[in-house]
């Protein structure tokens, strides 16, 4: 039952604050990076006087990047930026200790999650972050008053990425949107090593399979469809990728990875994991020559990667929960299909999401975006802007120094030897 106050809070359970603390803190640890950033961002208060709202996962990795806006100032709103990936523990915890006002609960039903929204856009903020785009959306499409007075918005991920971009080719953006999901010391750590453990990790938690040996089919072979098929092949795997890209397709082929159709590989797959960013990557046709035991799963943004209502349909018999976050499908051809977190991010469903040392990175990111986005209001275009990457290459750095690794730097002749033309054969 919610406890809450509507002004302040909506979580689970208030009482669960001091262990969401611990957790924070233990996640605190290993963001070595964010830790820099928030000490910064306390002495110089580059955020000051900035309300902020922000729709993300709800973990103790968030909310030590809300606690680094915080200190640099912000007045700043959470809410979830989807139903099952709220950590309850942290939203008390980020709630009670920490004066950060939470609206996010594990397991919300649609018309909640889409009031907590509302809550953090009640907020009038100056500046959003979000992870999927549906904070920005709900400005422009329900909160038109409030896009005047934004200075700009985060965007954290791919899916939200792709969204904002139609956006922005539709006429639709009012502000400027910083694309944070396409910096490089997001993109190729945060989408690459951190999706491809934690989405098996959130398998791994909700079946206790042995992936040794099992034929495993990932759609799509972005950064994250690279990480996914990289930690499932060392674990043994026999890893099929589908794609509709041609280049990603020869890649992943000359990867060492079987490459078919998805038709071809709903014939013979074990496990399924979509990571398109887009919709319907496993659809009806799909379920039907599904054999028997075949579980699917989903770590892309958005529960419409599979068809879950083309499933609902099909399907003679559905068991919810046979097994924590596993729901079973009786097809008419008497098969048993299964899929795992009702469709919806896996690693966060079943799991913890990201570890939090490859979060310190993204998040960092994200806090030092956010400075940059304040400092430049009135001088940024009204389109998805890229991360500086004088941002990009201070994070990595740090990020860098922090692990206790040093690399080397141009001597002046080298410098000039790259800036130059006037050198050949």
């Amino acid at each position: 039952m919610t406890q809450a106050t509507a002004m302040n809070y909506d979580v689970k359970d208030i009482g669960l604050a001091d262990k969401g603390k611990k957790r924070i803190e233990w996640a605190d640890q290993d963001m070595p990076v964010l830790q820099a950033v928030r000490e910064k961002f306390a002495k110089e208060k580059p955020l000051a006087n900035i309300r902020m709202s922000a729709c993300l996962h709800v973990t103790a990795e968030t909310a030590n990047l809300v606690r680094a806006l915080k200190a640099g100032g912000a007045d700043i709103v959470l809410c979830a930026s989807n139903p099952l990936s709220t950590q309850d523990d942290v939203a008390a915890a980020l709630s009670h200790h920490y004066g950060i006002p939470t609206f996010a609960i594990k397991g919300e039903d649609n018309d909640t999650y889409y009031r907590h929204i509302e809550a953090a856009l009640n907020h009038n903020p100056n500046l959003t972050m979000d992870d999927g785009a549906d904070l920005v959306t709900a400005i422009l499409t329900k909160r038109k008053e409030l896009a005047s007075q934004v200075i700009a918005s985060m965007e954290e991920t791919t899916t939200g990425v792709i969204r904002l971009r139609a956006m922005e080719r539709d006429g639709m953006l009012k502000f400027p949107v910083i694309a944070v999901n396409d910096a490089d010391t997001k993109h190729l750590f945060d989408n690459r090593y951190g999706t491809g453990q934690s989405t098996l990790d959130g398998i791994i938690r909700a079946t206790d399979i042995l992936l040794a040996g099992k034929r495993v089919v990932i759609a799509g072979y972005g950064w994250c469809g690279k990480g996914v098929a990289s930690r499932a092949s060392g674990m043994g795997a026999n890893v099929i990728v589908t794609e509709v890209d041609p280049i990603r397709a020869i890649e992943a082929a000359m990867d060492g990875y079987s490459v078919m159709t998805m038709n071809e590989a709903a014939k013979v797959g074990d496990l399924f994991v979509t990571v398109t960013g887009g919709m319907h990557a496993i659809g009806k046709d799909h379920f039907k020559v599904m054999k028997t035991g075949a579980m699917m799963c989903n770590s892309g943004h958005f529960d419409i990667e599979i068809d879950l209502k083309g499933l609902d349909g099909i399907a003679k018999k559905k068991t919810k929960n046979v097994r924590n976050f596993v729901d079973e499908y009786e097809l008419p051809n008497g098969a048993k299909v299964y899929v795992l977190g009702e469709g919806r991010l896996i690693n966060l469903a079943a799991a913890e999401g990201h570890p939090a040392s490859v979060m310190d990175m993204s998040f960092a990111t994200q806090a030092l975006a956010s400075e940059w986005a304040v400092k430049n209001r009135g001088n940024l275009a009204v389109k998805v802007e890229a991360v500086p990457r004088a941002i990009d290459e201070l994070v990595a750095t740090l990020k860098l120094g922090s692990m206790g690794i040093k690399i080397d730097v141009l001597t002046p002749e080298q410098a000039e030897y790259l800036s130059s033309w006037q050198h050949g054969t």
